[in-house]
Order: structure tokens, then C-alpha cells, then sequence
């Protein structure tokens, strides 16, 4: 495992790099030498330096070369040069070529020790933002798509395909099948995946805020303008923009949609300039686009352009052998959560949910299954903290089948339990008015 403070010296002088390593191992720092460039640029792709300390003049090579060498293959490394002779020239050329800093030997050593540990501080927060951007990428990548079906695997597969090129995509499929996974593991596997990635739903705006939301205006293009407002498209500019429900847009929208795919350009509202962008774009609906641009309500160009990579994404009834997955995944997860330990989903909780018709797809999935585990008293989830519209067989009751009220009764008694008689808490959990849940506690005489 490598050291959190590996600091490495490059110098062929052996008296310098003896003393300058007794110096900073006193300070608690472990330390590698190096006589050569070449030796010194082995033991950087071997193990994570935090700092170099690095001669000018050295047999093999320039200090100064080698500094730009260092940084390109260790972006987050630091680099002190060292030499003889004070250098103006020599110094600059160490800075523009990424050195943190350049000192002359034995101008005064009690500098080296804290231009160590500045740089040192340095590099160790971009290793840590390296480390994060890491985690993140493997956050939103193609694993994050649970599934073993036939048709989601051809889907990630075409996903897969695409994902590293610039080329337009249209996640097409009903609402609540995850468009927008699928748009975030794209981008996280593309060569923008360090760059932003920005989502907006077209239907959750109206036109005009829709356009400004998208493009952004001048200050004074109309009332309450009172400053310039950058767009969402300059936001995610040399990044990924995911525009879900795209069918939402109206043709003028779509107009100005068109020729930013057509020429990387818009105008924004109250502008005389166009504005350039490089943005890629992954579009999403659950609309025909291509039956509502032979009715002309959706550009047929803009189909055309948006549709150059379609991927369809199944629904949650294609792909019933993944429900299990799904499931044990969403239960691990919200049981983390909410502080409970998930270790076991029953038999016939998973044959009730496989049984059942999923229009609202795995977002749908996810929510009954966080509302299980709230409900859950123990470590299973078992049939009875489904919700009431689920079927749910009770021995000792009419062809083994609850009557709706006398479901929905025992529902919100457990609900009640949950919240230990807090019927805010309740009527929330219930998605119902705190007036609604007072009329049915009335109704069963509770």
C-alpha cells in the first residue's frame, strides 16, 4: 500500500540527496532516491509521489524538461527544482512547465522544509479530487443498471457501443424505465465523463422559462431581466445536456434546438451574438416522435438528427426475471438508508411482485419497496407490507382474497403502528390529505 507522503529526490549529487533525505525523513516524510532521470521517472509509474525534488543538471537529462515529463505523467505530483545557480531564464521555464517552485542550493535551507509541505498539501488534495472524480465515474457507470434479461443487456450493450463517441442518442420507452441512468452511465463512460452533466426535464417548464432555463438571456430582454443568465447549454458546455421528455418541446423550441445540433450555435433571448457551444446531447420520451412528426407536431428534421443512435429501453413487464434483482437491490439500499437490516425478502412478498402490473416500471418498483421497508417491524420483507392494492391472500377470507376495505383498513393500522399513532406522519407515508386519513379513521371506527 503506498505511503500518504512519499517524497522523491532526483539528484546525482550523493552528498546532496543524503542530506535532503535525512532532512525530511526527520520531518516524518518517507523518502525515495534517484540518481537519474530515468531511474526517478521508473520509481513515479511504480508508486504515488506525493513531491519531487529535482536537479537541474543531471546526466541523462534537463531538470527542467523532466519537470513537464513528471507533470504529464503525474498531474497531481509536485515538482521543486533545484539548482547550483540562480537562473532567471531557468526559473521561469520551471514554472511554465508546471514546478511548484525553484530554489538555489544553500540559499537558504530552512525554506526547503515548508515549500515541502505546501506542496505536499498541494498534491495531496488533487490526489483526494482524483480519488472522488474515481468514485463518481464508477457511481453513474453501466453497473449501476441492474438486470440479467435478454432485453436490458441488449440494451446496455448498444449503450456500451455508443457511449464513447459524440453521437447524438434517443433513449426512447416508457416512463420510469431509468432514461436517465442510462444517460448518466453513457456520459460517465464517454471522453466528457470529467465535465459536467446536466439534466432537465422539458415538460417541468413552460415555453418562455423553458427557453431561457435552455439558452440562457441578455440583461433587459424583458421584465425582471436584470442581469445576463447563462443557459443550461453553456452550463454543460464540452459536457453531456440530457433532455428528458424531449416530445414536450413546441416547434419553436425545437427550431432553436435543431440548429444548436446542426451548428453548435443558439441565440440567447435579448442577444444580437450567437453563443458557441460544444455540448453532446441524449434526448428521452415515451412518445412516437417519429409517428408525431408524420402528424407534424414534432419537427421531422429534428427526429432525424436527435434519432441518429436510438436505444429503446424495456418495460418493467418485458423483463419480469429482473424484478428479484431490482428488488434486492432497492431493499439493500433504502434499508441502509433508514438504518435497517434488509436480510431477507420471503417468497411470496417476490411472487407478489412479480404477479404485478408495473405501468409506472422500475420507478414504480422503487417506491414500493421503499414503503416496505419503512413498513418492515423485523429483518424480512414479507407480502403484508405491501400496499393495499397489491392482492394479498390471508387464510380464512373469501377465495383467500382480502375485501379492498378490509385491505386497506389493515394497511393504515400498520402504518399507524409505524408512526406510533402520528397520523401527520401517517397521512404522508399513505400519500393522502391528513383530512382523508380523519374521514377513514372514521369510516372503520378507528
Amino acid at each position: 500500500m503506498n505511503s500518504p507522503n512519499k517524497i522523491l529526490i532526483i539528484d546525482d549529487e550523493k552528498d546532496i540527496r543524503n542530506l535532503l533525505a535525512k532532512t525530511l525523513e526527520y520531518e516524518g516524510y518517507e523518502v525515495l532516491t534517484a540518481d537519474k532521470a530515468k531511474s526517478g521517472i521508473r520509481i513515479l509509474k511504480d508508486q504515488q509521489i506525493f513531491v519531487v525534488i529535482c536537479d537541474v543538471k543531471l546526466p541523462d537529462a534537463s531538470g527542467i524538461e523532466l519537470t513537464g515529463e513528471i507533470k504529464e505523467l503525474s498531474p497531481e505530483t509536485e515538482v521543486i527544482c533545484l539548482t547550483a545557480y540562480g537562473n532567471i531564464h531557468d526559473g521561469v521555464q520551471a514554472m511554465k512547465n508546471g514546478a511548484f517552485d525553484y530554489l538555489v542550493k544553500g540559499d537558504d535551507n530552512t525554506k526547503i522544509i515548508p515549500l515541502v509541505s505546501k506542496a505536499e498539501e498541494k498534491s495531496r488534495l488533487q490526489f483526494r479530487i482524483k480519488e472522488l472524480e474515481s468514485k463518481i465515474t464508477i457511481a453513474y457507470d453501466f453497473d449501476r443498471i441492474i438486470g440479467k434479461s435478454h432485453v436490458i443487456l441488449e440494451a446496455v450493450a448498444l449503450a456500451k457501443k455508443v457511449a464513447p463517441s459524440d453521437a447524438t442518442v434517443l433513449l426512447t420507452g416508457p416512463t420510469g424505465t431509468g432514461k436517465e441512468v442510462f444517460a448518466q452511465a453513457i456520459h460517465s463512460s464517454s471522453s466528457r465523463q470529467k465535465q459536467s452533466f446536466v439534466a432537465v426535464n422539458c415538460s417541468a417548464f413552460g415555453k418562455d422559462l423553458l427557453e431561457s432555463e435552455l439558452f440562457g438571456y441578455k440583461s433587459g430582454a424583458f421584465t425582471g431581466a436584470n442581469k445576463d443568465k447563462k443557459g443550461l447549454f453553456e452550463e454543460a458546455n464540452n459536457g453531456t445536456i440530457f433532455l428528458d421528455e424531449i416530445g414536450e418541446l413546441n416547434l419553436d423550441l425545437q427550431a432553436k434546438l435543431l440548429r444548436v445540433l446542426e451548428s453548435g450555435t443558439f441565440l440567447k433571448l435579448g442577444d444580437t451574438k450567437e453563443t458557441k457551444v460544444s455540448v453532446r446531447i441524449i434526448a428521452a420520451t415515451n412518445r412516437n416522435l417519429e409517428e408525431e412528426s408524420q402528424q407534424q407536431k414534432f419537427r421531422e428534421d429534428l427526429f432525424y438528427r436527435l434519432s441518429v443512435f436510438q436505444i429503446k429501453l424495456p418495460a418493467l413487464n418485458e423483463r419480469r426475471e429482473d424484478v428479484p434483482l431490482l428488488t434486492e437491490h432497492f431493499a439493500a439500499q433504502f434499508g441502509a438508508k433508514t438504518g435497517k437490516k434488509i436480510s431477507n425478502i420471503s417468497r411470496d412478498y417476490t411472487d407478489a411482485l412479480k404477479k404485478h402490473s408495473w405501468r409506472g416500471n422500475i420507478r414504480e418498483l422503487r417506491n414500493i419497496v421503499e414503503r416496505s421497508v419503512i413498513l418492515c417491524e423485523g429483518d424480512t420483507l414479507t407480502k403484508e407490507v405491501l400496499p393495499f392494492d397489491f392482492e394479498v391472500n390471508k387464510p380464512g377470507t373469501s377465495n383467500g382474497i382480502f375485501d379492498l376495505k378490509e385491505v386497506e383498513k389493515e394497511h393504515i393500522k400498520k402504518v399507524l403502528r409505524h408512526t406510533k399513532g402520528n397520523k401527520t406522519k401517517t397521512a404522508t407515508l399513505l400519500g393522502i390529505g391528513l383530512t382523508t386519513l380523519y374521514r377513514k379513521l372514521e369510516e372503520y371506527n378507528m
